[in-house]
């Protein structure tokens, strides 16, 4: 990465100046965080302790809750941080470190989420077939991909990103170095990066909403196929669920990324932002878990909480 950049430090404006709403916004992101923390921690040991739930879903899933946890921790503190600071301070390198992890969790969960779709498909579709389909040499591959991908993306914004010269300001309109915002601050030629951005963005969601559609359709035609019931209640159950975090993921990702804009840095576009890289990483847990059948037998195995979850989580 060549730094040709004059800044040395970078200033995170955040939401407001105004010190009594600061302190509000930090009970509220701390309570995000810890139970974001929480929830996707707890589901990891759930599924790492249970017998039951050791199934390429689960590991999935699993998996897409340690990405969220990371994701979270990428940029929650140091947001925390800045409420409770006058500074708001984040070095060059920092940001620079920040805008890599958020990047790389961002694209794994994308490509996670497509893996789950491709799971679920092949669960429903031929179920007799599932064990044998889905084997480690399956699912493990599938996860490591979901990674690079997530790396290699990363990269190449970083350095696309961090090659710009910042010598006219250091104020980023935003609560961490998020792409857009810091190429709305750059006194360098930006179009190469928006190209860039439009691009990569648009086309990992094109094609990772175009193998969901796909896994989706392949469903509809087994539900169509079924005669029972109480199995076409339990794939609503899990398809549900599933659909409900990608419709939120993508559709949040898509506003912020996959379109060309000539200002990034409003209001608005942040609100989206924290959104999807804070919000989305606490509800994934409930999307997922809260009501499914399976963890919640885990958790009375393991908590012994059974009238808690009965009462509070799994009334219907």
């Amino acid at each position: 990465m060549k730094n040709i950049t004059e800044v040395t430090m970078f200033i995170l404006k955040g939401f407001t100046d105004d010190l009594e709403l600061q302190k509000i916004l930090f009970f509220l992101f701390l309570a995000i965080y810890l139970f974001t923390v929480m929830g996707n921690v707890g589901l990891v040991v759930l599924v790492i302790g249970d017998s039951r739930l050791h199934n390429p879903m689960y590991y999935f899933l699993s998996v897409l809750s340690s990405v969220d946890a990371c994701y979270s921790s990428v940029i929650t503190p140091n947001m925390l941080v800045d409420l409770m600071s006058e500074t708001k301070l984040i070095s060059f390198h920092g940001c620079a470190a920040q805008m890599f992890l958020a990047v790389t969790f961002g694209t794994t969960e994308c490509f996670l989420l497509t893996a789950m779709a491709y799971d679920r498909y092949v669960a429903i579709y031929d179920p007799l077939l599932y064990s044998v389909s889905m084997t480690p040499r399956v699912y493990v591959p599938l996860i490591i991909a979901s990674y690079v991908a997530g790396i290699l993306h990363a990269t190449i914004h970083t350095v696309a990103t961090f090659s710009l010269s910042f010598c006219a300001s250091n104020e980023i309109k935003h609560v961490f170095c998020d792409i857009p915002p810091l190429l709305a601050i750059s006194c360098s030629d930006t179009h190469i990066n928006q190209l860039l951005l439009f691009c990569f963005a648009g086309s990992i969601e094109i094609s990772t909403l175009l193998v969901i559609l796909i896994s989706y359709g392949f469903i509809l035609l087994a539900i169509l196929r079924m005669s029972s019931a109480e199995g076409m209640q339990k794939v609503f159950s899990t398809c549900g669920s599933h659909l409900t975090g990608v419709s939120i993921f993508h559709g949040t990702a898509l506003f912020m990324y996959a379109r060309p804009s000539s200002s990034y840095a409003s209001e608005h576009d942040m609100i989206v932002s924290i959104f999807y890289t804070i919000v989305i990483s606490m509800l994934n847990p409930i999307i997922y878990s809260f009501r499914n059948k399976d963890v919640k037998k885990a958790m009375q195995k393991m908590f012994g909480i059974n009238w808690f979850i009965n009462k509070v989580y799994f009334s219907r």
